[in-house]
């Protein structure tokens, strides 16, 4: 009863967040995977034709898939997110008004790297 009340409040945030996702695709520093994984989940309990249809996707599916499955995260996903990191640490330090701003962004970002790679590879 109370999951049927909330669907449309899943819905919203599958959505939501598969938008962020989507453009944190172009735009460095706003992370595409966890996103994703958000909008998945959220449909899960919102939306099953959103999540059936994140599943099947060609990009999220695989991911979303390894996520579940082993909480898993591909070596080529780990380096692209750590590469956009690096990215933005480097915009961050030409662009912040003070340096200790741009440290405090990037020693969450390496916090957030570390993590990331100390996820399992999927076993394919």
């Amino acid at each position: 009863m109370a999951a049927s009340r909330f669907r449309w409040a899943w819905w919203l945030l599958a959505w939501t967040a598969l938008a962020l996702g989507t453009i944190g695709i172009v735009v460095p520093g706003l992370p595409t995977v966890p996103f994703v994984l958000l909008s998945a989940y959220a449909a899960a309990r919102g939306s099953a034709r959103l999540h059936a249809w994140l599943l099947a996707h060609r990009r999220f599916g695989p991911v979303i898939r390894d996520w579940q499955a082993e909480g898993a995260v591909t070596r080529r996903a780990k380096w692209l997110a750590t590469g956009m990191m690096a990215l933005a640490a480097v915009v961050m330090f030409l662009t912040a008004p003070r340096w200790w701003m741009a440290a405090i962004g990037t020693a969450i970002m390496a916090i957030v790297d570390a993590w990331l790679w100390l996820r399992p590879e999927p076993r394919r």
